[in-house]
């Protein structure tokens, strides 16, 4: 039987989903006018007035808001309440610029944790669990989120950030966790650390994870699911949104339901900024309806992905978003070709390799390089060097027939590859570094 943590609410109609959504975004549209200057500036500039608002049909009236805004406004510029108001701050890691800083009131931190209990529930998690977090804490969202969701459902915390794997696998050995939160790439990690320290499989009390803040594929899934003997969990969120919680996956683990209550998603075409309809790959737009301190209007994520608002066997009617497939920002253009690391994952893992790889872009004599480096397994290790050169072609076959487009393989020694504790960095782009785009 699916469990809900709030079923009046995870299963109500579109009608009544559809009511709430208009109320919340009047209220939202006037409340920002009135308190952050950048959106009644791009407003007055749109001719646009709160009272042009009644009801989410008039979203598309309102600018969109990109993460350029949130650094031209640095720190404090798009917070809607008094700073006295803000209880908690989080801030991104800033590599690509200033980086961008995001408060919550009490409120928004009740909402906050709620949400991630609709995903712990979701997962079958209760107060019975110890929830294992290797999310990390600190300015990033990650550990704090699904712990206040953890606590909320009654359930033990460990909340053991990241790092020191192998002092991690003793606590979630000698404690019993029975839920574990973290990235999909440091899951798999920790996966292979278990087996090298051989612990044995069943004396991890595993059942469920909770694995997000990257991308992760499918194939990715099961394989994490096999390893750890697992069900695995998806969920989503952007530091600039919420958080860890703003979606999340059932058990039916095709796709994420957006807690609509609190979130509007849409679905773009990222060129012409019109929607898309569902099941057509656009690029994923969030509205906040209920966070107070920081709440965004029409933010462009950058993450692509499809939207589908078909009935789901968990019972819960908010609509779905499929898993990112990668990012506006993130996709790589090679020799003109469209090019995203999910796709090179799905081919890895369902050829047998383990998702630990490195993508090298460069550009030599005005044409671009793209080299592929993969790690073997132990038994592709052990092969002949004619063996070793097999896999090598057949690999090189594969990933030209879903990519359309050459890669130079690789095969490097299992374990050679450096490991991530938090969000793995697939891809080096020369291009970038030196100025070659």
């Amino acid at each position: 039987m699916e469990r809900y943590w709030q079923p009046e609410m995870e299963t109500a109609s579109r009608e009544t989903l559809t009511k709430i959504q208009s109320e919340r975004l009047v209220a939202l549209v006037k409340r920002v006018y009135d308190n952050v200057p950048l959106y009644r500036e791009r407003m007055d500039n749109a001719g646009v007035k709160p009272e042009d608002i009644h009801s989410i049909a008039d979203l598309g009236k309102l600018p969109l808001t990109s993460k350029q805004d949130l650094r031209d406004t640095y720190p404090y510029g798009l917070f809607a309440v008094p700073l006295k108001d803000v209880v908690r701050l989080h801030a991104s890691s800033g590599t690509t610029g200033k980086q961008i800083v995001v408060g919550y009131t009490k409120n928004d931190l009740e909402t906050w944790s709620d949400i991630c209990a609709r995903q712990l529930t979701a997962a079958g998690a209760g107060k019975d669990d110890i929830i294992h977090v290797s999310y990390g804490y600190g300015l990033f969202t990650g550990g704090f989120g699904i712990h206040g969701g953890a606590e909320r459902i009654g359930a033990t915390v460990v909340p053991v950030s990241s790092g020191n794997t192998e002092r991690q696998i003793t606590i979630m050995h000698d404690f019993g966790c029975t839920f574990l939160c973290c990235t999909p790439s440091y899951a798999m990690y920790l996966a292979e650390t278990i087996e090298k320290m051989g612990v044995p499989k069943e004396e991890i009390k595993l059942r469920g994870g909770i694995f997000g803040a990257e991308p992760w594929t499918k194939e990715m899934c099961d394989s994490l699911e096999q390893k750890l003997g697992i069900k695995a969990f998806d969920v989503y969120g952007l530091t600039e949104i919420m958080g860890p919680g703003v979606a999340f996956g059932c058990s039916e683990q095709n796709g994420l339901h957006v807690n609509e209550d609190h979130f509007i998603i849409e679905c773009i075409d990222p060129e012409t900024e019109q929607p898309v309809p569902d099941g057509q790959q656009g690029e994923l737009v969030f509205t906040c309806l209920t966070k107070e301190a920081f709440p965004l209007v029409r933010f462009r994520t950058r993450d692509i992905g499809v939207l589908s608002h078909e009935a789901c066997s968990c019972g819960r009617t908010f609509v779905k978003m499929s898993k990112p497939m990668g990012r506006t920002d993130d996709m790589l253009i090679i020799r003109g070709v469209n090019v995203f690391p999910s796709q090179i994952e799905t081919v890895l893992l369902k050829l047998g390799y383990s998702p630990n790889y490195e993508i090298i872009v460069d550009r030599v004599n005005n044409t671009d390089t793209f080299d592929l480096r993969v790690e073997m397994t132990e038994d592709m290790f052990s092969d002949t060097v004619s063996g070793i050169a097999k896999y090598e072609r057949t690999l090189t076959e594969a990933l030209k027939s879903t990519l359309g487009i050459g890669v130079h393989v690789v095969l490097a020694p299992p374990h050679t590859l450096k490991r991530s504790e938090g969000k793995a960095k697939r891809v080096i782009d020369k291009r970038k570094e030196t100025g070659k785009c």
